[in-house]
C-alpha cells in the first residue's frame, strides 16, 4: 500500500567531531612529569534517508513504502534494549554515588633520625622559609625519595616531605619528615619503614646516605591515621629495633666447591654472596633457576655472569677479605638480555648500580672476550693501538710492543718491566712510571689489592701513611731516625715541611695534619730520610724496629689540574684527547644513548645546559666520567645516575646543575673537578680557551681552540642573551672535524696559573656547515652564576 507525502522528502545528516585530552598522572620527580595531548581527526559522516521508489507526475506527489510488521517489531525490541541500558547506567551511578564509601586517604608515616657526622645544625635551619632550609631539606628529600622509589614499596609510594630540621648550633642535626603511601596498592606497616631505613642507615648496605653517619637508635617511625573531617590523628608507635651488639665475623675466603661453575679461572669464594647465600647448600637450592636462564640463551655470556654471582672470587685483604663481583657494565649487558626472565626475588638483589667499577676497592671482574667483541664490531684497528679500550687491558696486552707480564704505561704503545717503576729513569713517554713514587695509602695491603697493570693509582687518598714505591717494591716511611738526629722542635718542622710538600705534589691545596703512628702491618719494607734538612730529601732503605711511621691528612683536591701534564705542557695539548687530558669532562646518556655533555664541578654536581632536557619524557639519565672513547670501557671510567636538576635563576642563563645519586669520592688522574671562574668575564686571550667535541664516526674526544668573536656573528645563527659569549674556532676549516654536543664546556686557562676554569656552557649542538667552515659558537656565561652555584653545592 502506498500513501502520498507532500512535504518534499527529507534527508538525515549526522556530523560528528571529537577531541580527547589524556593526562597521564603518575608520581614523578620535578623534571619527569609528562602531559600528552592527542587529537582525533574530525570526520564528517552523512547518512541519507532510505531511498524510495519515486514516480514523476504532473501533480509533484512523491510516494514511499510503508514499513511492514516485522520491521516495527525490531524497532520495539531495540527501543526496549536502549531503555534497559539507560536504566542500568542510572542505577549504577546512583549506587556508586550514595552507597559506596569514600576512597581511603593516604597512609602517612612520621619519622625522625639524628645525623651525627657529615652534616650539622645551624640556626638558619629553624626558619622553614629560609633559603638554607629550602636547600638542605631538598637534599634530604631527594635522598629519601630515592630510597623508597628503589625499594619494594615503590608501587604504593607517593612522596617524602621534610617537616623540620632542628638541633643545637654546630651540633647534631635532627631530621623530621613524613612518608606518604597509597593504600589501594599495598598496605605498609611501620615495621616495613623501619626495615628499609635501617638498611640504608647501615654503612655497609647504604647506597643513598653514604656520606652521612646516622645514629641508629635515634630512628623513630610512627603511623598517623587521620580522620577525614575531624583531622584527629590516632598514632601507634613501633620502637626501632636495637642495633646488633655482636658484629658479624669478618669475611674470609673459602674453597669454591660448586661443580656447575668448575670452569671459573679461580678456586676461592666467600659467603654470603650478593644473593644472600650463606653456604654451598643455599646456593644449590637456587642454582636450578639460574641454569634455566643459561639454557634459555637469553645472553651469550649468561653462564659466566651467573657463576660469578653465585661463586664470586675472593681477594685476601685486611681487616677482612673482599668479594670481587662482575663489573657494572657486565651486569647491565646481562640484564638487557635476561632481566625479564629473572625470578622476582632476585631482581632487587641484582641491581646493577650496586655492582662495582674497576676503580672501586677490590675492583671487579670484566666481561670476558673484550678483544673478540671489538673484532665483532669491526673495531679491530683499536687492538694494540696504544689506547686502552678494555677494562682489563686485554686489547693492549700481548702486542708486539708489550710482552707478557709487562706493565703498560697507560697511554701510548709502551710497556715496561715492573722493576722499572720508580727507578729514577723515565721509561714511559708520559713519565707515568716515575709519577707518585711517594703517595698516601691506608695500608700496603689496600695498595696491593688495587688494579696494577699500569703505573696509575686507581684512586687518590687524601690521607694515609706515607708510602714509597721503588723498582716495584712498596713500603712505608719510617721516622725513627728523626728522633735520634733532630731536636723536638726541629723534628716537628721537618714533618710539617715534608707533609706540605707531599700534599702539594699530590695536587691537594694543602696539609691538614701530620703525626707519627705505630705501624701495625707485618713484613713491610721501610725507608728513612737520609738528610731531612737538605733542600732535596733522599730516601734510603733501612729497617724500622720501632715501627714509627708518618701519617698525613691533606686538604681538599685542587681543581682544574691536568695531573698527567707538566705545568709547562698545558698549552701543547693534542687535538685528539688522550686519557687524563680533560678529567672533568662528562658524557650524559639518556637510556644508554649519548645525547649531551656536562662538566664535573664538585663530587656531587655537574654543570650543563637546560636544553638537554627540553621535551624529554621520563627517562633514566646517567653520567659517564673518565672516558675519551664512547664505545670503549677504560679501567678508570666511572658512572653515576642523575637524580635531580636545578635551573639557574640568572636572567638569560640556560645553565643547570645536575645532582648525582652518589658522590664521586674516587678521584684520580682521569676523574677530577674543574675550577669555577672568578666573578669577572673570561679572559679575551684566545690561545688559552678550548672546547671539546666528538670526532665524527670515531667517537673520540677532541679539543677545539677558541677565540672571542663579535656578538653580531652569533646573532645571525642563534638567539643571544645578556648572558651569552660569542666565540669562533681559531683555525676555521682546518679544525672542522668534530661535533660539539649541547652542554659542552668552554674552558680557559686561568691567568698566571696551570689550572683550567669552566667559563661557559654550550646551549645547543654545533657541527660544521656544509661548506666545511666553522660556525660561530655561543656559550652561556658561568661567571654570572657563581653565587648561585656556590650557594647550591657548597652549603
Amino acid at each position: 500500500m502506498y500513501r502520498g507525502n507532500v512535504d518534499g522528502g527529507e534527508k538525515d545528516r549526522f556530523n560528528g567531531s571529537k577531541m580527547t585530552v589524556a593526562m597521564e598522572h603518575k608520581r614523578k620527580s620535578s623534571w619527569d612529569s609528562k602531559i600528552s595531548v592527542s587529537t582525533v581527526s574530525t570526520r564528517r559522516f552523512s547518512r541519507a534517508g532510505t531511498p524510495s521508489s519515486i514516480l514523476s507526475s504532473d501533480s509533484d506527489i512523491r510516494f514511499t513504502r510503508k514499513l511492514g510488521g516485522q520491521y516495527r517489531c525490531g524497532c520495539c525490541v531495540l527501543a526496549a534494549f536502549l531503555l534497559f541500558l539507560l536504566f542500568s547506567g542510572v542505577s549504577i551511578y546512583l549506587g556508586y554515588t550514595f552507597l559506596t564509601s569514600d576512597p581511603p586517604g593516604d597512609q602517612i608515616f612520621l619519622a625522625t633520625f639524628r645525623v651525627i657526622e657529615g652534616d650539622s645544625f645551624v640556626s638558619e635551619l629553624t626558619d622553614s622559609s629560609s633559603e638554607a632550609f629550602r636547600i638542605r631539606s631538598r637534599e634530604y628529600r631527594d635522598r629519601l625519595n630515592l630510597i623508597f622509589r628503589r625499594s619494594w614499596v615503590r608501587i604504593s609510594f607517593l612522596a617524602v616531605e621534610i617537616l623540620a630540621l632542628d638541633g643545637s648550633e654546630g651540633g647534631n642535626l635532627v631530621v623530621h619528615f613524613e612518608i606518604r603511601f597509597d593504600p589501594r596498592y599495598q598496605t605498609i606497616t611501620t615495621a616495613d619503614i623501619v626495615e628499609i631505613l635501617t638498611q640504608e642507615i647501615n654503612p655497609e648496605t647504604s647506597k643513598y646516605l653514604t656520606n652521612l653517619t646516622i645514629e641508629l637508635p635515634s630512628l623513630e617511625v610512627q603511623e598517623s591515621l587521620k580522620a577525614l573531617n575531624a583531622q584527629v590523628g590516632l598514632q601507634t608507635t613501633i620502637a626501632t629495633p636495637p642495633p646488633t651488639t655482636t658484629p658479624p665475623p669478618p669475611r674470609r675466603c673459602t674453597s669454591l666447591n660448586l661443580s656447575y661453575c668448575k670452569h671459573l679461572p679461580y678456586n676461592v669464594t666467600s659467603y654470603p654472596n650478593i644473593l644472600g647465600h650463606r653456604s654451598l647448600a643455599d646456593v644449590q637450592e637456587d642454582v636450578i633457576a639460574f641454569r634455566e636462564l643459561v639454557d634459555a640463551e637469553c645472553y651469550r655470556l649468561a653462564y659466566d655472569f651467573v657463576c660469578q654471582i653465585l661463586q664470586p672470587t675472593c681477594i685476601s685483604s685486611q681487616p677482612e677479605d673482599l668479594l670481587q663481583l662482575p663489573c657494572r657494565s657486565f651486569c647491565r649487558e646481562f640484564w638487557n638480555g635476561c632481566g625479564n626472565r629473572l625470578p622476582d626475588k632476585f631482581k632487587p638483589l641484582l641491581d646493577c648500580s650496586n655492582f662495582p667499577e674497576y676503580v672501586d676497592q677490590g675492583g671487579c671482574r670484566a666481561k670476558p672476550g673484550c678483544v673478540q667483541a671489538l673484532q665483532a664490531k669491526a673495531l679491530s684497528p683499536r687492538i694494540c693501538d696504544g689506547v686502552i679500550d678494555c677494562p682489563d687491558l686485554s686489547d693492549e696486552k700481548n702486542c708486539a710492543y708489550c710482552r707478557d707480564g709487562y706493565m703498560h704505561c697507560g697511554i701510548g704503545r709502551t710497556c715496561i718491566p715492573r722493576g722499572k717503576r720508580c727507578d729514577g729513569k723515565m721509561d714511559c713517554a708520559n713519565g707515568s712510571d716515575e709519577k707518585d713514587c711517594l703517595s698516601l695509602a691506608p695500608s700496603i695491603r689496600s695498595l696491593k689489592s688495587q688494579f696494577s697493570d699500569t703505573p696509575f693509582t686507581a684512586k687518590y687518598n687524601n690521607e694515609g701513611f706515607v708510602v714509597f714505591n721503588e723498582k716495584g717494591t712498596i713500603g712505608k716511611l719510617c721516622t725513627a731516625n728523626l728522633n735520634a738526629t733532630l731536636p723536638g722542635t726541629e723534628m716537628e718542622n721537618v714533618l710539617q715541611t715534608v707533609a706540605n710538600s707531599l700534599c702539594s705534589i699530590l695536587t691537594y691545596t694543602g696539609m691538614k695534619s701530620v703525626e707519627v703512628r705505630i705501624d701495625d702491618e707485618e713484613n713491610i719494607q721501610y725507608v728513612h730520610m737520609q738528610d731531612p734538612l737538605a733542600t732535596e730529601i733522599t730516601f734510603v732503605r733501612a729497617p724500622c724496629p720501632s715501627k714509627e711511621v708518618m701519617y698525613i691528612r691533606c686538604s681538599e683536591l685542587d681543581c682544574g689540574v691536568q695531573s698527567l701534564h707538566a705545568k709547562s705542557d698545558n698549552r701543547g695539548l693534542n687535538k685528539m684527547a688522550e686519557p687524563g687530558d680533560w678529567p672533568w669532562h662528562v658524557a650524559l646518556f639518556k637510556e644508554e644513548v649519548h645525547v649531551c655533555d656536562a662538566t664535573l664541578v664538585a663530587e656531587n654536581w655537574l654543570i650543563t645546559t637546560a636544553s638537554c632536557f627540553q621535551g624529554q619524557p621520563k627517562a633514566e639519565w646517567s653520567a659517564r666520567m673518565g672516558s675519551v672513547r664512547l664505545s670503549s670501557i677504560s679501567p678508570w671510567q666511572q658512572e653515576r645516575r642523575i637524580i635531580g636538576m636545578i635551573k639557574s635563576p640568572v636572567e638569560g642563563s640556560t645553565t643547570v646543575l645536575l645532582k648525582l645519586d652518589r658522590p664521586v669520592t674516587t678521584f684520580s688522574d682521569f676523574v677530577r673537578p674543574v675550577c669555577l671562574p672568578s666573578n669577572q668575564d673570561p679572559p679575551m686571550n684566545s690561545t688559552h680557551c678550548n672546547t671539546l667535541g666528538w670526532a665524527r664516526n670515531r667517537d673520540l674526544l677532541q679539543r677545539v681552540q677558541l677565540r672571542h668573536s663579535a656578538m653580531e656573528r652569533c646573532e645571525n645563527i642563534s638567539i643571544a642573551s645578556v648572558n651569552s659569549i660569542c666565540t669562533e674556532s681559531a683555525y676555521f676549516t682546518d679544525d672542522c672535524n668534530e661535533e660539539e654536543f649541547a652542554g659542552s664546556p668552554m674552558l680557559c686557562l686561568q691567568p698566571d696559573s696551570h689550572k683550567w676554569a669552566l667559563t661557559g656552557v654550550g646551549s645547543w649542538r654545533i657541527a660544521c656547515s656544509k661548506t666545511g667552515t666553522e660556525r660561530p659558537r655561543l656559550y652561556d656565561k658561568i661567571s654570572s652564576n657563581i653565587a648561585w652555584i656556590k650557594s647550591t653545592i657548597f652549603i
